[in-house]
């Protein structure tokens, strides 16, 4: 496959949408698979959206995932800088580029400067509706005088309107086959605003010609829009790029995913204590899996597999269970210190420190998001008040939780201290002092667990001796002895 020249081509309205990611992603993975460029273009026309720092933001979220740009806006030395031979790549610095166009297009017949009021717009759309017609222009002021269009346009605020040709656009899109579209449904779209600056629709045309893209994959929202950027390709001369329009993200009732059923911004979710490698993971594997025999892939392997043709025409639910079991998996892989690292933001306590460090390791299989180790390594820190009955095995009474007690404490205090730097060492000595006894498990590790956790429900002992090291163990089961 020839290299692809793809885009991401986000408005500065806001934050990230999730959609946004999962569109970045399909372009960035079918950019590096081909040795081709991904480019940041971004679209600010719209002023009335526009959002002061949001293109910032934007590129400081891809910055934090991993996921940089060949070309466009970037951070260079915590300035803005543009970099690329395409550019400018802030679509409100190339006003100047699109109106050649328009005039070509009008000189053409292809386009046509239109003064009506929004009032009478309004008028014929809701005419229009009572006679259950499809709402479009009327094209009242296409029957105009050419002079008396002239005249006008030097005294009277207008738009253009491209002139929608008779016949049929046929998309062929990567994901959805061919799909037809007649042109009688098809509205003459303003091409140019009466402020001067392009709509979307004449804009993206014209960006993605002089920037060379070859491939468009956005949401499947814009799939009505496409045959009017087709029309507009043909009438000026350019290349049509391929086309891919992705599905939908849902909630899980199946609806468009919305801010009211749950977070729909990416820093949402980085913020609640999501790794990066599994937001990307996850994202990149919404209504479309690589292989479909496995569900957790490097940013490496997403890459090197893309297929546009997996991708499904159905919606893609945000299943959340999905993306916690996920994040689980990857906080799983985290070393020692890499852990600490990645928990550093989410905790109070000193991650310098070896028991927080060793009781973030242990606590790893229990959470879902890093936010949540915060809560799970506290029985760590301070040792939570002793309850004397759950100290007792099952069947056993007090007198044996105690005997068992000081068996493992005496054999815990005779332990040599290098053994605590293993966990598998404390089990080997610890299960070897039971079988030696012919002791039962459940007799021993029972209380010794609750000994050292205080709960019911916590990680085994020999996890919580290996985190809280001889001597903090000793003085809680100590402690329990007390109470028995």
């Amino acid at each position: 496959m020839k290299p692809a020249r793809t885009r991401i081509a986000p408005s500065p309205t806001g934050y990230m949408h999730i959609g946004t990611l999962r569109t970045a992603l399909f372009d960035y993975f079918l950019s590096k698979q081909t040795g081709g460029q991904f480019v940041l273009r971004i679209e600010d026309t719209d002023r009335e959206r526009f959002v002061e720092g949001a293109m910032e933001n934007l590129i400081e979220v891809f910055n934090e995932l991993g996921i940089f740009f060949d070309e466009g806006p970037m951070f260079e030395n915590e300035k803005i800088v543009q970099r690329g031979d395409h550019g400018p790549y802030i679509q409100s610095e190339r006003l100047e580029l699109y109106r050649p166009y328009v005039d070509k297009l009008i000189e053409q017949g292809d386009a046509y400067p239109c003064f009506c009021s929004k009032e009478r717009l309004d008028e014929m759309r809701a005419e229009q509706r009572e006679t259950k017609q499809t709402p479009k222009y009327d094209r009242a002021c296409l029957a105009l005088d050419a002079g008396e269009v002239k005249k006008r346009m030097k005294t009277e605020p207008y738009v253009v309107r491209m002139k929608i040709p008779e016949g049929e656009t046929v998309v062929d899109d990567v994901v959805r086959g061919k799909v037809k579209f007649n042109h009688a449904d098809v509205d003459d779209q303003v091409i140019l605003k009466s402020d001067g600056f392009p709509t979307y629709h004449l804009a993206v045309v014209v960006d993605d010609e002089l920037m060379k893209i070859t491939h468009v994959i956005r949401g499947e929202e814009w799939l009505s829009s496409t045959p009017k950027h087709i029309i507009l390709q043909k009438m000026l001369g350019f290349d049509v790029p391929t086309y891919a329009h992705v599905p939908l993200l849902l909630n899980a009732d199946k609806t468009k995913l919305s801010k009211r059923q749950g977070d729909v911004a990416v820093e949402d979710y980085l913020q609640k204590g999501y790794l990066k490698e599994a937001l990307l993971n996850f994202i990149g594997t919404l209504g479309y899996n690589p292989t479909g025999d496995r569900e957790v892939y490097s940013l490496e392997e997403l890459t090197d597999l893309f297929d546009l043709k997996k991708v499904k025409k159905s919606g893609a639910v945000m299943n959340i269970e999905k993306l916690d079991w996920m994040n689980n998996q990857y906080i799983q892989k985290l070393g020692l210190t890499e852990l600490a690292e990645a928990a550093k933001p989410f905790l109070k306590a000193d991650v310098d420190d070896v028991v927080v460090q060793r009781a973030l390791f242990v606590e790893r299989e229990r959470v879902n998001r890093l936010d949540e180790l915060q809560d799970r390594i506290k029985p760590y820190l301070k040792a939570p008040k002793v309850d004397a009955e759950m100290l007792i095995w099952k069947k056993a009474d007090a007198a044996d939780a105690k005997n068992q007690l000081e068996g493992i404490r005496a054999e815990i205090e005779a332990m040599p201290e290098d053994i605590f730097e293993d966990v598998s060492y404390i089990e080997d000595r610890l299960m070897g002092y039971i079988k030696k006894n012919d002791l039962k498990n459940g007799n021993v590790l029972w209380p010794l667990r609750v000994a050292l956790s205080r709960q019911e429900r916590s990680a085994g002992p020999f996890d919580y001796l290996w985190a809280l090291g001889g001597k903090e163990s000793l003085k809680r089961i100590d402690a329990s002895l007390k109470v028995l």
